[in-house]
């Protein structure tokens, strides 16, 4: 019987352990600085790209890299009807099976929009270098950006920072037909 009452008191111990760590992570890591925020949205249909190999047809085979954007993380100081913001993007490849080399270029966008869409910053492209060495098939950045954003006369909370890969028509294609990998 005293087996039984441990094991019991042990995965009590252990839900309210659990229980306990999501209310105050969950209250703590919620700032009203962060509050304040805008909301750092990965564009879905923007998230993954593909660096053709020397081949011309654009099919898997002929895939030198995948890239994912795979998590974004946004911290901001709003201040008047400006807003300094600090954005760490994960960046991830994978070699594809025409990869011929260890490094890939890849450029991605961090635009600022309204509630109603408009575009109030679209800063130049970031252009990230990440570089798969030796055997390995994947690798991956946290891509860090620090700037000052126009509020445009909205509350911080009301905008958001869109990120996405720049794709080329051939890109598009290429996730229409084949729906990644």
């Amino acid at each position: 019987m005293s087996l039984a009452r441990a094991a019991a008191g042990a995965a009590l111990a252990g839900l309210l352990a659990l229980l306990g760590c999501s209310w105050f992570s969950a209250s703590s890591s919620k700032s009203t600085s962060a509050e304040a925020c805008p909301t750092a949205v990965i564009l879905r249909p923007l998230a993954q790209t593909a660096v053709f190999g020397p081949g011309p047809e654009r099919r898997p085979e002929n895939v030198a890299f995948y890239g994912i954007l795979s998590e974004v993380n946004l911290k901001c100081e709003p201040s008047g009807d400006a807003a300094r913001i600090v954005l760490d993007t994960v960046v991830a490849v994978e070699r594809g099976p025409a990869a011929r080399g260890d490094t890939v270029d890849l450029q991605y966008f961090a635009t600022v929009t309204a509630p109603d869409q408009s575009i109030l910053r679209s800063p130049p492209p970031q252009m990230v270098r990440i570089e798969v060495t030796g055997g390995q098939k994947r690798a991956a950045v946290d891509d860090h950006i620090e700037t000052t954003i126009p509020l445009g006369g909205h509350k911080a909370s009301d905008l958001n920072v869109d990120i996405g890969f720049n794709q080329s028509p051939e890109v598009i294609e290429f996730y229409r037909r084949f729906r990644g990998r």
